[in-house]
Order: C-alpha cells, then structure tokens, then sequence
C-alpha cells in the first residue's frame, strides 16, 4: 500500500485542538468539581443533535455554556482543556421514536462548517455517546457496567472488568479505471437518489489495502491495485474510523452483491458533473470524506455543500 504525496486537504472533523488531558481521567472527583466549577464550557447534545450558533464568514460553533444543575442527570464525558478552560459533553439520550428540539442540528447538518472546536467537541460527545448507549452491560456476565473515568470506561461492578470505547475501522475508496472514470454505487437501503464512493469494515487478521480489495470485488466484482492512503476521517455514526484511499481498477464489467449494492455505475468527470446539475444524481455532503475523495478526483472543490461539481 502506497501514501500519497499530498493528503486529501481540509477534511471536516479531523482537526483535534483540544487537549485530551487523559492524566486528569483517573480523579475520581474530576467530573463533580467541573460540574461546579462556572468557568467550565459544557457542550450539551440531545438525542444526536445540538443547538449550533452563526460564527460569521458562513462559518458555525457549537453553543457552550455554564454548568447547570440537570447536567449530574445525564451522561457526562470530559472532553479536555482548550485555551485553559476545561470542557464537558453531555449527552441527553430522548424517548425511543422522539425527535430532537426544533433549532438543533445533527454533526452531519452542521459538521463541513464548525469551526475546529466545535467540530473536535461535537464529534467526540457524539462517539462516545453512542458507544455508551450500546455497552450499558457487561459483554462477560450480562450485568449493568457504569461510567468511570470521567465518561472514557465503563466498568462492570460484578465482575470488576473494565470496557474501553470501541473504534472500527472502514476503508473507503476512489475507484478508477483505466479511463480516469470513478465508480460510484448506492447501497442497499439508500434514500433517493444519492451515489458514493464504496466503503467497508476492516476484518479482524486484515490489512488496509487487502480490506480495500474485498470490499471492491465483494461489492462489485471488480479487482483492483495501486491502493493508496489519502486521509482519514473520525465517523462516529456510530464509532468508526474512515481510512481514504484510491485504487486502481483492472477490470470495468459490474457484478453487483445483492444483499447490499442496489446500483452502480462508472462516471466521467461530464457525465458527473451533468448528473449532479440534472438533479438524477445526488453526491455525498461535504462534512464526508466521500466527498472528499470525489472532489480529489475531479480536481477541485464544489462551490456549496451540495451542488453540481462544475
């Protein structure tokens, strides 16, 4: 597996400017003493969306604010320390089937435009949320586990084991042939009608270029080389890490897996750029680092979030 010379530039979500303080996790007493603490700026995040403010030059934040009293209520992270000031999530999970407040926007909404803070705070709440919201017990004995060490563990009280938050890494990746054309397919489920990029998990015993090639051929029936690194991407829909990278194509002939790849197609850079302009096809947003791979082939960026690519 090759690395490319220049990495995708300005993937959304990837600039981490805060300082983890990881040292800090082990104080038992962390969590009560920020909670009191009003100097403390606390991201609150409902369900998996949160109220997002207008930071000028088409740019957004995430609002922060004081600690409040119904925060000890909810599941609360830290986050880590940004310019001295020490910062908190809390996640507020919503009644099964409710939908979140008016006026709050989801990381996929608002992500392509936070400002780096808000981005690397939005996307770690929202990960560790959801990986708190699914290890509630104890995957040895079945019992309830607990947050420890400031929202970064959960520990199961009845067998003293302790569950660390889980990443999973997918590859994702640029396909194209020998005539410069990229291959986008929609899969299984897909609303509409949108196309990206292929993309699939790691297996355990598999390296990153071997996963690009099984995805590829399981997915489509194409065989590919010259797999090359381009960028990553923090995903955390639910818990993934996406790795970026292009391959070659040494076969064009589609063979589609039923169970997930409902279409796919080769495009030009025309025919994209039409297709996109026609509205027949809809292309990934640009907090994705699909999109990012797209754009890299096509050679330059969109002008808006979601318009044809000319």
């Amino acid at each position: 597996m090759a690395r490319a010379d220049h990495l995708l530039p300005d993937v959304a979500l990837t600039r981490q400017v805060l300082d983890r303080r990881a040292d800090l996790r082990t104080d038992p007493a962390l969590l009560t003493r920020l909670l009191a603490d009003p100097t403390t700026r606390v991201f609150r995040l409902r369900g998996d969306a949160a109220e997002v403010l207008d930071a000028g030059d088409g740019g957004l934040r995430v609002r922060l604010g004081p600690p409040e009293p119904v925060d000890a209520d909810h599941l609360v992270v830290y986050l880590g320390e940004a310019g001295g000031t020490h910062h908190l999530g809390v996640a507020e999970d919503l009644p099964e089937g409710a939908v979140a407040p008016e006026g709050l926007r989801t990381l996929r909404q608002a992500g392509a435009r936070l400002d780096d803070l808000g981005a690397a705070i939005f996307v770690t709440t929202l990960a560790l949320a959801n990986w708190h919201r699914s290890h509630g017990y104890c995957p040895r004995c079945g019992r309830p586990t607990v947050p420890v060490l400031a929202g970064w563990v959960r520990h199961c009280r009845a067998d003293d084991s302790e569950h660390y938050p889980r990443t999973d890494m997918a590859v994702i990746m640029a396909v194209v042939d020998a005539d410069d054309r990229i291959l986008l397919a929609r899969g299984k489920g897909f609303r509409g009608n949108g196309m990206s990029v292929l993309a699939g998990f790691v297996e355990p015993g598999e390296t990153l270029a071997a996963a690009v090639a099984r995805e590829v051929a399981e997915e489509v029936g194409v065989e590919v080389t010259d797999v090359t690194y381009l960028g990553d991407q923090p995903w955390p829909f639910p818990t993934s890490l996406m790795l970026g990278f292009t391959a070659r194509a040494l076969s064009t002939e589609l063979t589609l897996q039923d169970t997930e790849i409902e279409a796919a197609r080769w495009f030009t850079r025309d025919e994209l750029a039409a297709a996109v302009a026609d509205g027949s096809l809809a292309v990934s947003g640009r907090v994705s680092i699909s999109r990012r791979l797209l754009e890299h082939w096509y050679g330059g960026p969109a002008e808006a979030p979601d318009v044809a690519l000319r």
